[in-house]
């Protein structure tokens, strides 16, 4: 296959275009990305020598430049989000425009090249707060913060293409994903650098909140799962299976440096 990767230069993507190149030695990538803060070409540098990689510099709200690098590919695979929440609740514009206008201007472009599959690679916070057991495809999506709606708003970009266009799409929803290149704002690349710094371990409420930790490699092995063997108009969640919470998190990461008990932080 011929994929464009959109926010390939980030965490998630970087690692999927990774494990692309190293196990399917017919595939060739393009990797668009905005290169904001949690863009870094240093996550791509194993394949930069590889004649079946090339990266662009741009944006996919960019038609004119989405629209070019799509008519020589077979395939989209969409990870470009703004993804933290946090941030979001102090710019939701940024995530309105990237999550939900991004989503259209590439279906659009997927629509008119032809392409075989889009993929859409959402979270699983577009499901909100789930008092008791595991989400299913078929629940209904309650977000609760600006990013998690603006993800919810490019799934409904996504399902209304599917209906009216045929546009050829799957909507994988992953769990809290970990592990190396990740941006240190996230629980456990913060926790451990905070940790490595004497500095204190915020923790939310009471710690007690869980939430399900899914190694990186393991997340991007079910997306391309999803993207070649997945159902065309499919939603398929991908996660590890297990809880684990905040606190746990925090005692794990002291216990494994350690670091004393005091450095956690209820906030």
């Amino acid at each position: 296959m011929r994929l464009l990767v959109t926010g390939g230069a980030g965490f998630i993507g970087s690692e999927f275009v990774r494990q692309t190149l190293r196990e399917y030695p017919n595939d060739s990538v393009v990797v668009l990305d905005k290169m904001t803060y949690a863009g870094n070409l240093r996550n791509l540098l194993p394949v930069s020598d590889d004649p079946r990689f090339r990266f662009v510099h741009g944006d996919i709200i960019d038609a004119n430049v989405v629209g070019e690098l799509a008519a020589d590919v077979d395939a989209i695979v969409n990870f470009a989000a703004e993804t933290h929440v946090d941030r979001s609740l102090e710019a939701p514009g940024q995530f309105i425009q990237t999550d939900v206008f991004g989503t259209y201007v590439l279906m659009e472009a997927a629509r008119r090249a032809g392409h075989e599959r889009f993929l859409q690679v959402s979270t699983d916070e577009v499901y909100g707060d789930v008092a008791s057991g595991r989400s299913l495809e078929s629940d209904p999506l309650r977000p609760r913060s600006p990013y998690s709606a603006s993800k919810a708003g490019g799934e409904m970009m996504v399902r209304a293409y599917r209906a009216s266009y045929g546009l050829p799409a799957i909507i994988t929803r992953g769990s809290n994903t970990y592990g190396p290149y990740q941006y240190p704002e996230k629980i456990i690349p913060l926790f451990i650098t905070n940790a490595l710094d004497d500095r204190p371990l915020p923790i939310y409420g009471d710690g007690q909140a869980v939430r399900d930790y899914l190694y990186v490699e393991d997340h991007t092995r079910g997306i391309d799962t999803a993207l070649r063997l997945g159902s065309v108009g499919e939603d398929y969640n991908i996660g590890f299976g297990g809880e684990t919470s905040g606190l746990e998190v925090a005692d794990a990461v002291l216990g494994a440096l350690g670091n004393p008990a005091a450095l956690k932080q209820f906030v």
